[in-house]
C-alpha cells in the first residue's frame, strides 16, 4: 500500500493545519468548547470560507475530494487541534445527501449546517433497534420519538432523522424548530443534544435508507479514527517534550529506561492506529468497507485509551489540570471510543462478519 500523501491532500493538510494553529489555540478552544453554543460561529464561518468542507464530497457532487484519504487528511488535522467545530455531522449529512441526490452546495459552503439524528437511548449504535416512528397522513409525514446525543444539534439549521415506517427504515429531513430540542455540552468539549419529536412535520428523503445510513456511519467512524490518530500524535509529542524537560535526580526523566520503554510502546500503538486507518481509507466504497472500518475503530479505541492513560501517568499531576492540554486530549481520546460505536460494538461487527454462512 502507498502511504505517501498526494500533493492536493498535502495542501489541504497544510492550509487547515495552519488555520487551526493560528486561529484555534488550546486556550481559545477551551473557552468556546465548553460554553454554549459549544463552538465558535465566527471561526466556523472562517473554516467554511477556507473551503475545507468541499473535501467532504467528490467533484461530481460539487466538492473537490470525497475519498477516504481526503476525510482522513482533514480529520487528522482537526484531531491535532482538538477542534470542536461540528464537522463530523456535516460529513454524515453529506454522505446521506449524496445518496439522496440532493444539492450539497449549501452544506459545502457552510451556509446550512446539518445535524444527523440516529441514536436513541436504547439504541445508541445499532440501526436495527431504532424505534422512532414516522407516519404518513394525507401525503405529509410526521415523526414521533426521541433521538439521543445528536452531535452539533445546537448549531444545526437542518435535521436529518432516521425513523421507521411500514417496517422499513427511512430518512427524513425537518426543521429543528419543529422539534423539542435540548442542547448541552459534552464532557470533552463540543455540543450535542436530545431531540423530542411529537408528530413533527418532515420530508421523506429515503423510503429505505438502511444502506445509506450504514454507509454514513462507516464514513463517520473513519473520520473519528483519523481524528484520534491526530490527537494521539499531539498528545504523544507533548509527552515526549515533557520527558525531555522534566528533571529528577539531576537529569531528564526521559533518560530513565522504564519510561523510554513505555514511550516506545505508545509510538508503536500510534503507528498501528495510523496504518489501520490508512487501510480503512483505501477500502471505502468497496465490499470490505464496513468490516475494515470496524477493525480500525476497535483497534483505535484501545490504542487511544492507552495513550490517554499513559500520558497522564507519565506526566503526573500537571496532566490532570485544566490549564495543561494533556487533560483535554485524554478526555477527547476516551470519548472518541464511545462515538458511533465503541470497541465492543465494532468487535462484534467484525466477529459477525467472520461467521460462516449457514
Amino acid at each position: 500500500m502507498d502511504f505517501e500523501i498526494s500533493e492536493d491532500r498535502r495542501m489541504l493538510a497544510d492550509s487547515l493545519g495552519r488555520f487551526l494553529t493560528d486561529q484555534y489555540g488550546i486556550e481559545h478552544r477551551n473557552v468556546v468548547a465548553y460554553e454554549a453554543p459549544f463552538h465558535d460561529p465566527v471561526k466556523w464561518a472562517d473554516l467554511a470560507e477556507l473551503g475545507v468542507l468541499y473535501a467532504l464530497a467528490p467533484e461530481d457532487h460539487g466538492g473537490f475530494g470525497g475519498s477516504g484519504f481526503d476525510v482522513v487528511t482533514m480529520f487528522e488535522q482537526l484531531g491535532r487541534a482538538l477542534c470542536p467545530e461540528p464537522v463530523l455531522p456535516q460529513l454524515l449529512a453529506a454522505r446521506l445527501l449524496i445518496a439522496a441526490g440532493a444539492d450539497l452546495e449549501p452544506l459545502l459552503s457552510g451556509a446550512t449546517r446539518y445535524a444527523v439524528a440516529l441514536g436513541e437511548i436504547d439504541a445508541p449504535y445499532a440501526l436495527d433497534q431504532i424505534t422512532t416512528e414516522a407516519k404518513e397522513k394525507g401525503g405529509d409525514w410526521q415523526i414521533s420519538g426521541r433521538k439521543s446525543v445528536v452531535y452539533g444539534l445546537g448549531a444545526a439549521d437542518a435535521l436529518l432523522v432516521a425513523a421507521r415506517h411500514n417496517d422499513r427504515l427511512g430518512l427524513f429531513q425537518l426543521d429543528p424548530s419543529d422539534a423539542d430540542v435540548t442542547t448541552y455540552g459534552m464532557i470533552d468539549g463540543g455540543g450535542a443534544g436530545e431531540v423530542f419529536l411529537d408528530n413533527a412535520p418532515a420530508a421523506l428523503l429515503f423510503d429505505e435508507a438502511d444502506a445509506a445510513l450504514q454507509d454514513a456511519l462507516d464514513w463517520g467512524a473513519l473520520a473519528l479514527s483519523a481524528e484520534a490518530v491526530g490527537a494521539m500524535d499531539a498528545a504523544n509529542a507533548m509527552l515526549i517534550d515533557y520527558l525531555k524537560t522534566r528533571k529528577q535526580f539531576g537529569r531528564p526523566i526521559g533518560t530513565f529506561q522504564a519510561l523510554q520503554h513505555r514511550t516506545v510502546e505508545l509510538g508503536i500503538e500510534i503507528e498501528q492506529a495510523r496504518s489501520i486507518t490508512t487501510l480503512a481509507a483505501s477500502r471505502m466504497g468497496t465490499d470490505q468497507q464496513s468490516r475494515t472500518v470496524s477493525m480500525a475503530k476497535n483497534l483505535i479505541g484501545r490504542a487511544a485509551k492507552l495513550v490517554a492513560e499513559e500520558s497522564i501517568q507519565m506526566q503526573g499531576g500537571i496532566a490532570m489540570t485544566w490549564e495543561y492540554p494533556a487533560s483535554h486530549y485524554a478526555k477527547r481520546l476516551i470519548m472518541i471510543d464511545h462515538q458511533l460505536g465503541d470497541t465492543e460494538f465494532h468487535l462484534e461487527r467484525v466477529m459477525a462478519d467472520l461467521q460462516p454462512t449457514p
